[in-house]
């Protein structure tokens, strides 16, 4: 395997990381629909300030989001917006889990 080829292949497993965490799915999910301010965040999630804070720098430095500072509060946009398409395809592997999971159920009955 190629140096370049090594390099991309851990800048995909750094976005991967990235999402590998139920709050920052759900934050991803929250921001197809528009801008958010991190108060926002707070307010939906049941954890402090800081550990909102620490999930969008985790998404920001992996490059799916991006920050704008206005006064005291921060507000955070998707910078690839075709990271829903990715989570379209994360549940229809899900789906055809499920589906596969009947089919063995059904033969063993």
């Amino acid at each position: 395997m190629k140096q370049s080829e090594k390099a991309l292949l851990r800048a995909k497993a750094k976005v991967l990381k990235a999402l590998a965490h139920p709050t920052r799915l759900w934050m991803v999910e929250k921001l197809t629909d528009g801008e958010r301010c991190v108060c926002e965040f707070v307010d939906r999630v049941d954890v402090d300030f800081s550990t909102i804070s620490r999930h969008l720098t985790i998404l920001r430095q992996a490059g799916i989001v991006s920050s704008d500072k206005r006064g005291k509060q921060v507000f955070y946009t998707l910078k690839v917006p075709c990271v829903n398409n990715f989570m379209h395809c994360i549940e229809a592997v899900i789906e055809s889990q499920a589906r596969d999971q009947q089919a063995l159920s059904r033969t063993l009955s």
